[in-house]
């Protein structure tokens, strides 16, 4: 048995009642488990992180696909986190002892199926990808949904799988594999979003600022505060604690303080670097968030027979 995580990241963060089905729909599939999920009203998004062997898996994201095609409308959807469909993205991730090849054959097949099923065009990403410009989920979602038809009229940006057109309700979305990322979001204490934009900068891997990070500042209307909402994509050479100290010290030059910061989803325990909760002014973190809590919780499940 391969033990694979799946984070589907669906864009659907307001409706309740639909974030509950998408997580009705994973439950009823034998042989996954719903780990975690989780929603956020200005981002408009919610993250789900789902556990299983590559078949059961398969069939949960299918699963989730046909729920979100009879919910959501990406015509009407407005969120600050960039996406370009319903299912924007989901990524496979192996755990354990399952090779990186597991779930890239997992990403194509599964990009594959939904193209057919749902008719939405499909690019490979990550590992899976099918080409160096396609490997970074920015790059694939510039331009978001709302150009996404002229982007796909560009022919080093035909999809993978599907159509090359979007789909007119369900966009387009990104299927790949991808060692594990940490989620995190860093809260300042103010409305001027140039402050978190430019934090977002100075700390950007690309713009030479911390390895395997990926930032964007974006406002949170609804709290009245800004955001610096981060990717980390290797936490083995920068820390969520590297990235609080970083944000909280280029906050303080702009004279801003540090209201709180969150995991979105699941986090390796190492990712922390050592530091405790309140190190981190981390809101509503228990040891759920943890990744390894649910893998220890499965070896017990197991031994028990249960």
């Amino acid at each position: 048995m391969s033990l694979i995580e799946c984070v589907p990241n669906v864009s659907e963060g307001r409706r309740l009642e639909v974030i509950e089905l998408l997580a009705s729909t994973v439950r009823s599939v034998n042989g996954v488990r719903l780990l975690d999920f989780s929603s956020d009203r200005s981002h408009n998004r919610s993250v789900f992180t789902l556990l299983g062997d590559a078949g059961p898996l398969e069939d949960a994201v299918l699963a989730m696909f046909g729920c979100a095609a009879s919910q959501i409308d990406m015509r009407r959807h407005r969120g600050v986190h960039p996406r370009i469909g319903a299912v924007d993205v989901v990524p496979f991730v192996p755990l354990a002892a399952t090779s990186m090849e597991t779930c890239v054959a997992l990403a194509r097949r599964v990009g594959s199926a939904v193209a057919e099923r749902f008719m939405v065009p499909v690019y490979l990403y990550g590992e899976a990808a099918s080409a160096v410009h396609r490997r970074h989920l920015p790059d694939i979602r510039r331009g978001q949904f709302e150009d996404l038809a002229a982007k796909m009229g560009r022919p080093d940006w035909t999809p993978d799988f599907g159509p090359s057109q979007p789909h007119p309700t369900m966009g387009a979305s990104a299927v790949g594999a991808r060692r594990p990322l940490v989620a995190y979001n860093v809260n300042l204490a103010t409305t001027r979003l140039e402050v978190a934009t430019a934090i977002a900068s100075a700390i950007r891997e690309s713009r030479g600022g911390l390895p395997g990070v990926r930032a964007i500042g974006v406002p949170l209307p609804e709290r009245g505060l800004v955001q610096v909402s981060v990717n980390l994509t290797d936490y083995a050479r920068t820390s969520l604690l590297d990235v609080f100290n970083a944000v909280k010290t280029l906050a303080a030059q702009h004279g801003v303080d540090v209201l709180e910061s969150e995991i979105i989803g699941l986090t390796p325990a190492a990712a922390l670097g050592g530091a405790a909760p309140a190190d981190l002014q981390l809101l509503h973190f228990t040891p759920r968030h943890a990744l390894e809590y649910h893998l220890n919780r499965l070896d017990v499940d197991t031994n028990s027979g249960s």
